[in-house]
């Protein structure tokens, strides 16, 4: 075939909300191929940077952003300019959405139906500054946006997730899958408490954290979006949630790789996942009417982002 397909790999591999031959492709799968081969080149590059900092005294050149709580490292900054520079001389016309350039413009990128690459070169600064293992590059490609091909590396620890649509997801080269947990009481499930520090989102936070801790056997927080997602993807987790992450970049690659371990990636009240919201819930094929539906009844802090649109467009 000539042209890649948006669909993914089963019926459970798909983004909530988009059902079967709801886009078409214009990137064939030669450019695709040449994006795949570029994205793991890159990733693993930024990734050598990142395991030969943590280890050093240049991990602690450190800025908050938003909160002390929201930390930007050199070398997040590097690895950033490495990643984007590489895929640039290759795709010239490809569009970009970086944390680190996100932050320092202050403004965020519209997305267009246009390639575009989303990067997070170090998701989980602070565990990088603390020296704790969760921390991961993360590279992926959205088209007509939608994510298309995902790669997310944690050098610490030695693992290199990967994943392109229509051809299933990879941990160092083995294929992967979901759990088969089909019932809430017996899931582990993961969350993230973010950045934001007002007493009402705090509330709200650990509010969704009691309902689903009630209902479930046990949760866990890595402190990397991207890292808690892949744990999905390779059965280790059976479900995780997060409302009010950075942006884009901390989603896009780790979605296409749940989604094509067979796992759902969709927005927490259950509607259809949108990149562009900060808001994800990623679960097994089994749990995620049940974990939407808990989460739905916890009342929004006042720093949450909103649910996307009715009329949005899915991811």
């Amino acid at each position: 075939r000539s042209e890649a397909s948006i669909e993914g790999t089963g019926s459970s591999g798909r983004f909530a909300g988009l059902g079967k031959g709801a886009a078409a492709m214009s990137v064939s799968e030669e450019v695709l191929d040449a994006c795949e081969e570029v994205a793991e080149r890159v990733a693993r590059e930024a990734g050598a940077v990142i395991l030969n900092a943590i280890g050093s005294t240049k991990k602690k050149a450190t800025q908050t952003k938003t909160s002390d709580a929201d930390l930007v490292t050199e070398t997040d900054q590097e690895c950033e300019r490495i990643i984007v520079r590489r895929i640039k001389e290759r795709f010239p016309d490809h569009r970009f959405i970086g944390e680190e350039e996100t932050s320092e413009t202050g403004v965020m990128p519209v997305l267009t139906d246009e390639p575009t690459w989303m990067i997070d070169p170090v998701d989980g600064t602070t565990n990088f500054v603390h020296g704790f293992p969760f921390v991961c590059v993360c590279v992926g490609l959205c088209v007509r946006k939608r994510p298309v091909l995902g790669i997310v590396y944690n050098p610490v620890m030695g693992e290199f997730f990967k994943a392109r649509e229509g051809r299933g997801a990879t941990l160092n080269g083995n294929r992967i899958e979901v759990s088969g947990t089909s019932e809430l009481g017996q899931a582990v499930f993961a969350t993230e408490i973010g950045t934001k520090r007002d007493q009402g989102t705090i509330d709200s936070t650990y509010g969704r954290v009691s309902a689903l801790t009630s209902l479930a056997r046990s949760v866990r927080m890595c402190g990397s979006c991207a890292c808690n997602m892949t744990g999905v993807a390779c059965g280790r987790l059976d479900g995780f949630y997060e409302l009010g992450f950075g942006g884009p970049w901390d989603v896009a690659a780790a979605a296409c790789i749940v989604t094509e371990a067979g796992g759902k990636v969709l927005d927490p009240e259950g509607g259809p996942f949108d990149v562009m919201s900060r808001r994800v819930l990623a679960t097994n094929a089994s749990l995620d009417a049940e974990m939407s539906r808990v989460l739905s009844g916890v009342p929004p802090g006042p720093s949450d982002p909103p649910p996307p649109k009715p009329n949005g467009i899915a991811c």
